[in-house]
């Protein structure tokens, strides 16, 4: 199975280093060639650093670990090509459902890895009875919040937040627009179950945490549950767990095994 990987930041240059046979690297595209061309060689890569087009063409899988502003022409590109889109960015894809369409147009599919969250295989059968609420918590140190539209928005100054703080409380849909870089994991739990907009958040900065904090109870007609995970930061990108890339090379082994465990 020939991948193409978009982003090489802390999360494409994690999975583009532990592809292992079947799962074949033929390709890097990033939003500067110099620097992607750079990186690769740094890495010791043996994939070509290409624009968005070539790569497309010269995979069967594109796997998008780019910036979340880059989300819709990544994914309309794949797609119109029929091509297999794995990708982290879920709080985007919110605000892009018509690519479904596409990708049923085209014979493509759009494949959202788990990421740091247990249990979607529990959502999604639950989704298919009656969801009566769902509630999540994201509980993240203060740094990993910087930059966010609704902490600069607002004026919230993360560094004066001395004890475990609510800072947005809402919708998946909102909070993906005011976090789009912390909230994925919130938008992949929406398009589970109950959806964007009945998939209640809350995100919380904490001084005193070290790791990513996300916590969900569902309550539906056939099971209610509550789950909680401690994801480490990754070293290089505090804004996202460490378990990410993990997420991402399970996925593409799932996709390229003959034996899958789980829906």
């Amino acid at each position: 199975m020939k991948i193409g990987i978009v982003g090489i930041g802390a999360i494409g240059a994690a999975v583009a280093t532990q592809l292992t046979p079947p799962l074949e690297l033929v390709a890097v595209s990033g939003r500067e060639s110099h620097t992607t061309a750079a990186k690769c060689g740094a890495l010791g890569l043996n994939a070509s650093a290409t624009d968005l087009a070539t790569l497309i063409s010269a995979s069967d899988v594109v796997v998008d670990c780019a910036v979340a502003a880059s989300f819709r022409g990544v994914a309309e590109a794949s797609l119109a090509a029929g091509r297999v889109l794995v990708t982290v960015n879920a709080a985007p894809l919110l605000d892009h459902l018509d690519l479904v369409e596409l990708a049923r147009a085209n014979g493509g599919r759009i494949v959202v890895a788990t990421g740091a969250l247990l249990a979607l295989d529990a959502v999604a059968a639950a989704a298919l009875g009656r969801i009566e609420s769902v509630t999540m918590r994201n509980r993240k140190p203060p740094q990993s919040l910087a930059g966010a539209p609704y902490i600069v928005e607002n004026g919230i100054d993360l560094a004066a937040i001395a004890t475990a703080t609510c800072v947005f409380r809402g919708t998946a849909r909102e909070a993906a627009k005011g976090f789009p870089a912390n909230v994925n994991v919130a938008a992949a739990l929406s398009l589970a179950g109950a959806g964007p907009d009945r998939t209640m958040v809350e995100i919380w900065a904490d001084p005193n945490l070290t790791r990513n904090v996300h916590e969900f109870d569902l309550v539906s007609d056939s099971v209610s549950f509550s789950v909680r995970t401690e994801g480490l930061p990754s070293p290089d990108n505090p804004k996202t767990s460490a378990i990410v890339p993990l997420s991402v090379l399970a996925t593409l082994q799932r996709l390229a095994s003959p034996l899958r465990i789980g829906t």
